[in-house]
């Protein structure tokens, strides 16, 4: 109870930027104590523990988000005052992300097999479902974008069935992006060091940079549409339990989801377009 009554929403709202340390120690926490009392089960309970502390903040959130939806006609509006909340959100996904990849990268080797070994198994047939298959960019786009909008679909579901339960799909995925972070980050270090010696602090921090630079290029755009979804799906919930399905507040709120839940779909054609054609060249 006292980590999620650490901060609410309209202060999240004022400091999103706090919201990534909140994201460290959240998942940091998580991941020792599923060491401590779940030790075969790290990966998934980890994320579970993340999901645990922030669901009183997100609740409370789609509250507030849904009530904007009576006090504000233009969606223009709308759209900017939920983007406070998708703010810190935003920032809150990426204190999972860094703190995640450091665990990866700074806990010794079988130790960090066994916390993400799920998230392991996970990247790894990712990879062979997409380098077994020679594929054109088209259809790179297409199979990606097909995953992304599978998992758009199920944090829009989460969020209506469940409320903040959508928490868990994105705090899942923070797990698998920082251990690709986190394994990229590590094979870089583990050359440079049989290449030049002993490594300092730069040579760190820039592999490491490098990392979350590879996998945030597009990563942000899909994180970003799968949080909008969510919110969509959460003020939807709200509405049906607060609101007749016939009253205009009701409407008011669902004309507001289905524009949430479109723009998350442009969103992840955006993403999938820089995965697809921009991060190979940079990276």
């Amino acid at each position: 109870m006292v980590l999620e009554l650490l901060i609410n929403p309209k202060a999240a709202e004022r400091s999103p930027w706090e919201l990534f340390f909140f994201g460290l120690v959240y998942a940091s926490i998580a991941i020792v104590l599923a060491m401590w009392i779940f030790a075969e089960k790290v990966g998934l309970v980890m994320v579970f523990l993340t999901t645990l502390s922030c669901t009183y903040l997100i609740q409370r959130t789609l509250r507030m988000e849904e009530r904007k939806d009576q006090r504000f006609s233009s969606e223009i509006r709308l759209l900017r005052e939920h983007g406070k909340a998708l703010t810190f959100f935003m920032f809150l996904f990426l204190g999972f992300t860094v703190a995640f990849s450091l665990w990866y990268v700074l806990a010794p080797a079988d130790t960090a097999q066994r916390i993400f070994g799920v998230q392991i198994e996970t990247i790894e047939s990712i990879n062979s479902a997409v380098t077994g298959n020679a594929m054109s960019g088209a259809a790179a786009f297409t199979k990606i974008f097909a995953n992304n909008m599978r998992v758009l679909l199920f944090s829009f579901i989460f969020a209506i069935f469940y409320g903040a339960g959508a928490v868990f799909i994105l705090a899942w995925n923070a797990a698998v992006v920082g251990t690709a972070i986190g394994s990229f980050a590590r094979s870089g270090l583990a050359a440079l060091a049989n290449k030049v010696g002993l490594l300092g602090v730069g040579h760190y921090l820039a592999t490491y940079s490098l990392g979350l630079l590879k996998y945030m290029t597009h990563g942000w755009l899909e994180i970003l549409a799968y949080f909008t979804a969510a919110l969509a799906g959460g003020i939807l919930s709200m509405a049906l339990v607060k609101h007749s399905l016939r009253s205009e507040a009701f409407m008011r709120t669902l004309r507001d989801s289905v524009d949430l839940a479109l723009l998350s779909v442009l969103m992840i054609v955006a993403a999938a377009g820089i995965e697809v054609y921009i991060s190979p060249v940079l990276f």
